[in-house]
């Protein structure tokens, strides 16, 4: 390769040892032992570079990735927000299984025998590190889930912003900050020395190591040094062109961005409004979208020092290097702002891997989901995969660029009180279903309870401008796409039933004196999976 420029109980150790032998062991024959894995984590970054199309993101470090290696171009996330996705991808299992559908759940109290990504590679003989926000920080327990790691986790301790600030009753200031400060003022570019020192360090032992750095940033406020900023001209930026709620599309889909409005410097705005003057301001969604981009640029420059380090370290030979973002991001399409939703924005999501012995530049044209990343990280380091994952290894795309792996990703949001969104999306449609009285796919699928439905159409309409499900000249689609949602809801059941007899699930508690009482979540009833299943 070239340069980069629970408590493992017994219960737990019964879900380690469901498993099936590797879909491949071509991968690299040369390497003698484990590959190390360096697992890259980002906040809210959604595919803004130039590996996916984008012509304005300055990235280096992310781009010289992509030349080393693999691009999942078509990747998407369990559940736009970021406690759920986490969980799911960490667990290799969709929300409805981790039982995570919110911020402040900790999966090891609703779910105790579930087994994460570096709790497993530990189990497996990996000395297992973490730093940062790889777990939600909110919904997990001390030591930032201390069973996952071998190496006690670090996070270091910094302000949000560097410059003085007036916050308001939620401690919140602006949502933007420009200040000429170097990258260790911030979180992101202290923990980058951290990690650096943690990478030697673990580069000395004889076990494979598995680090897992999370960074923080594009994540709101758009806070970073002065010479990112300095990489763009606020006027090259153009605000997104479709900023209406879509023809014929229900309200349910939508949301009010109440994270970005919680920020001192976001005056009240309606979105997805008919009326342009609803939006907000034109100059303040050129700030904001110029603030991501830098905020981009400046956790780039660090994933850049964690690349040339394992060249320094000449371990870069024997490591897989994962780099994702948790999901994608409204920055006004829809007039919408944030995640939060079941939309395109919101559910695409960036996705790399650098792995020895392939050659780089690979973008396999394979529909993939965050459940995939844990059997495919097995499979390339020619471990068990556990069977009750939900995902797939994506080694055949690796392999073979033009291979499908599946024909949809799936994601889901729940809204108010008792509905959950459910949507697949093709290459060509996405379908989405809003279910009520609190469905969840344990539960045997009754159309009946389908509330709203709506069907886009990519190849025509990529901005998601119209609803098209009940057109005349889509309902040989809309009954495929059905059809399609029905089979996938019968298999979802299916697989939550054979993983509830290995679960040993609990009501959400709370455990944050600081928030409010967790409502408890609709529980896994065991006479509902006694239903037929065909």
């Amino acid at each position: 390769m070239g340069k980069f420029c629970l408590p493992q109980n017994f219960l737990s150790l019964s879900l380690l040892s469901l498993a099936t032998l590797p879909l491949s062991a071509k991968i690299d024959k040369e390497i003698s032992g484990k590959p190390n894995i360096l697992f890259i984590a980002v906040d809210d970054l959604k595919p803004w570079v130039s590996a996916y199309g984008d012509r304005h993101a300055r990235t280096p470090g992310m781009d010289c990735l992509a030349k080393e290696g693999v691009v999942f171009q078509h990747s998407y996330c369990q559940q736009a927000i970021c406690a759920a996705t986490r969980a799911s991808l960490l667990l290799g299992m969709r929300p409805d299984k981790t039982r995570v559908w919110d911020l402040v759940t900790d999966f090891r109290q609703v779910n105790p025998n579930a087994v994460p990504i570096p709790q497993y590679f530990k189990s497996m003989g990996y000395e297992t590190a973490g730093m940062g926000k790889i777990y939600h920080m909110e919904s997990t327990g001390p030591g930032h889930d201390a069973p996952s790691w071998s190496v006690p986790y670090r996070n270091p301790k910094c302000k949000t912003y560097a410059l003085p600030f007036e916050s308001n009753e939620r401690g919140k200031g602006a949502a933007v900050e420009c200040a000429d400060v170097p990258d260790e003022t911030y979180h992101d570019g202290k923990m980058t020395g951290m990690a650096i020192s943690l990478m030697d360090s673990l580069s000395r032992n004889k076990k494979p190591f598995f680090l897992a750095v999370g960074f923080l940033k594009p994540h709101l406020p758009f806070v970073a040094p002065k010479k990112y900023w300095d990489l763009y001209k606020r006027e090259d930026f153009e605000i997104a062109p479709f900023q209406k709620k879509a023809l014929h599309s229900p309200d349910i889909g939508y949301h009010n961005s109440g994270e970005l409005i919680s920020y001192t410097d976001i005056p009240q705005f309606d979105s997805y409004s008919e009326k342009e003057l609803d939006h907000l301001p034109v100059n303040k969604q050129k700030e904001l979208i110029h603030g991501y981009y830098a905020a981009i640029s400046y956790t780039d420059a660090q994933i850049l020092q964690l690349l040339n380090e394992l060249d320094r370290l000449d371990i870069r030979k024997n490591t897989i290097v994962v780099l994702w973002g948790d999901h994608g991001w409204h920055l006004g399409d829809h007039g919408l702002w944030n995640k939060h939703t079941n939309f395109e924005e919101a559910t695409h999501t960036l996705l790399m891997m650098s792995v020895p012995g392939i050659k780089g530049g690979i973008k396999p044209v394979a529909t993939c989901e965050f459940v995939d990343i844990f059997p495919t990280l097995c499979d390339l380091s020619q471990l068990p995969i556990p069977k009750y994952l939900d995902g797939v290894s994506l080694v055949p795309a690796i392999s073979n660029p033009a291979a499908e792996v599946k024909e949809y990703a799936f994601s889901q949001y729940p809204r108010e009180k008792d509905k959950m969104g459910y949507s697949i999306r093709t290459k060509h449609f996405r379908y989405t279903a809003w279910l009520s009285q609190n469905y969840r796919t344990n539960m045997v699928y009754d159309p009946k309870l389908v509330v709203a439905s709506e069907m886009y159409d990519y190849e025509k309409d990529p901005l998601e401008k119209e609803n098209v499900l009940n057109k005349p000249e889509y309902q040989k689609d809309k009954i495929r796409m059905e059809q399609l949602f029905r089979d996938c809801m019968q298999r979802e059941f299916k697989t939550c039933a054979e993983y509830t007899r290995l679960a040993d699930y609990h009501e959400a508690v709370n455990t944050n004196p600081l928030k409010k009482k967790v409502k408890a979540k609709p529980k896994f009833l065991k006479n509902r999976l006694t239903q037929k299943t065909s």
